[in-house]
């Protein structure tokens, strides 16, 4: 009875066209091959199972198909059926890591003085290279700069870091990139078809999404789904398999504090300790399903036609503000770092889960007076006419009276920064919302979560600079309650946000950076852009 090859070695490509998520390489090397311009040395880069060692096969049998240098070679040729059956005697392939030393390195390069036995170029893979001795990287350089003719070096790493700078600028180097969830998943299908098993496309999202950008990963966890599930891939068998959450609960949860249910919240949560189910993967898929209201709220057509949830997705995105998705995806990250940090993973998540409900944003009507959904219509509009009326009221008295223009708080945001406050003081003034702002009367309010900076030494500083500001005496009042939220802090924050964004976006948009990005795959570090003050 003949042994079942693995998937992963079953359909590893053969060339280029076959190559999945890799098109920024493909192009490089088929345009080099088609124009013979042939490097002596070429390193790829990239985590695990994403093609180094597939891609460096290919070039490999494309450099000494008998059909001559070709980006298309054609898999029948003695050297192409030895290069893919693993026998061919010109390719040399080298794991690094079981050969550090320099005396391997040294053997290695006395046999490439040698011509090629039975092709044209004698091809040296060397996998894992970073894992080599610095004694064996000096010894390769000479080599590595001048070959001979008939020698082409191919190497392979998943830490480049780790690799001299002066084997570095030897060499072509290829990054390669992690494959998106969508394309493993296409991927997956079809060989699932062309293997004549059973499986759902739901399933396929799950094993792509659990492969975390790997091919090979991938295809091993299909080989095992295919086991667990007896020839039959289904979405069930495959929660069970890999232990992720089974989104259902996830979506009940996000429906249940859409309705402000923390009850149901609680007893899903319940339900979820009883099934033992890991509270850390549930707070990352729940961060992960937010992600995606965010886009059906800002850029429907971006979300995923295959997501199995899709309609469910943009039925929540309905339900909620894009300010609250926004704050539930803090929470949900900030949740899954405390996580080690609390009593147990259950208190964790349900604390999580309290504070999203603890924090759901109010709406602010004039006057502070706040929307909740539980008070009745007809009541809610009648306090609003009434609020409606008496800030009319006092508006008419304020501007007779008010040396000043504007609303209250943005005469006080106009003038909180001009008041030369420091420490303190000046977070007090920087967290105060002025609901009255008269030419003798300030009223300034301080949210609950920010009382302790009422201390009477800095609220006579802050009345102190307000009277030198105005050359006369203020009263000054300070309260506690509910505010809008725009204060001076918040202000100057959005407007370094602002700035910060245009700045990004016109490096971005610059006409020479878009170049380097598309012609040597470089990436913008966002991080490290700061606006000039």
């Amino acid at each position: 009875m003949s042994q079942t090859q693995v998937l992963a070695r079953k359909w590893r490509p053969k060339n280029f066209s076959e190559l999945t998520g890799q098109d920024h390489i493909v192009k490089a090397i088929t345009h080099s091959l088609e124009q013979n311009r042939l490097h002596h040395a070429y390193l790829f880069t990239g985590t695990r199972g994403v093609g180094k060692t597939t891609i460096a096969r290919i070039l490999a049998k494309a450099l000494n198909c008998e059909a001559g240098v070709t980006s298309m070679p054609c898999g029948e040729c003695p050297a192409c059926m030895s290069i893919d059956k693993g026998n061919f005697v010109d390719l040399v392939e080298l794991d690094a890591a079981s050969n550090t030393q320099v005396d391997s390195m040294r053997e290695l390069l006395e046999s490439a003085s040698y011509a090629p036995t039975a092709s044209r170029y004698k091809v040296y893979l060397i996998d894992e290279v970073h894992m080599l001795s610095r004694s064996a990287f000096n010894a390769m350089l000479k080599t590595l700069e001048e070959p001979p003719e008939h020698v082409k070096f191919i190497l392979a790493t998943t830490d480049p870091q780790k690799i001299p700078i002066t084997v570095l600028s030897r060499c072509l180097q290829f990054n390669l990139k992690q494959i998106p969830s969508s394309l493993i998943a296409v991927h997956l299908g079809k060989i699932l078809s062309q293997e004549q098993i059973t499986f759902d496309s739901a399933s396929l999202q799950l094993l792509a999404r659990a492969a975390q950008g790997s091919m090979r990963d991938a295809l091993s966890l299909l080989d095992q789904a295919i086991a667990y599930g007896n020839g039959v891939v289904k979405e069930a068998d495959i929660h069970t398999m890999l232990g992720v959450i089974d989104q259902e609960y996830l979506y009940d949860l996000l429906e249940a504090l859409a309705r402000k249910d923390g009850a149901k919240m609680l007893s899903i949560a319940d339900e979820m300790e009883a099934r033992s189910l890991s509270f850390d993967s549930a707070l990352q898929e729940l961060a992960t399903i937010l992600h995606h209201l965010a886009l059906a709220q800002i850029a429907p057509q971006t979300v995923d036609e295959t997501l199995p949830e899709r309609e469910r997705v943009f039925a929540l995105a309905r339900h909620f503000t894009a300010e609250d998705v926004q704050l539930y995806y803090q929470i949900a990250l900030h949740g899954r770092n405390d996580l080690n940090l609390a009593p147990d993973e259950y208190a964790g998540f349900t604390m999580t889960l309290m504070r999203m409900l603890a924090f759901i944003p109010e709406q602010i009507f004039p006057g502070g007076i706040s929307k909740n959904s539980g008070e009745e219509g007809n009541i809610r509009q009648e306090a609003i006419q009434v609020i409606n009326q008496a800030t009319n009221n006092s508006q008419s008295i304020q501007k007779k009276e008010a040396e000043i223009s504007g609303s209250p708080n943005e005469d006080w945001l106009a003038i909180v920064n001009q008041l030369k406050l420091n420490g303190m003081t000046k977070m007090l003034a920087q967290h105060c919302e002025a609901k009255l702002f008269t030419a003798d009367m300030i009223e300034l309010w301080v949210p609950e979560v920010h009382k302790y900076l009422l201390e009477k030494t800095y609220q006579d500083r802050l009345k102190a600079a307000l009277e030198n500001y105005f050359k006369k005496p203020v009263k000054v009042t300070f309260l506690i309650g509910t505010i809008t939220g725009m204060t001076s802090l918040v202000m100057q924050e959005r407007e370094k946000q602002a700035k910060q964004s245009e700045t990004i976006a016109a490096i971005e948009a610059d006409p020479f950076v878009r170049e380097i990005v598309e012609n040597f795959d470089a990436k913008l570090i966002v991080s490290s852009i700061k606006p000039i003050e």
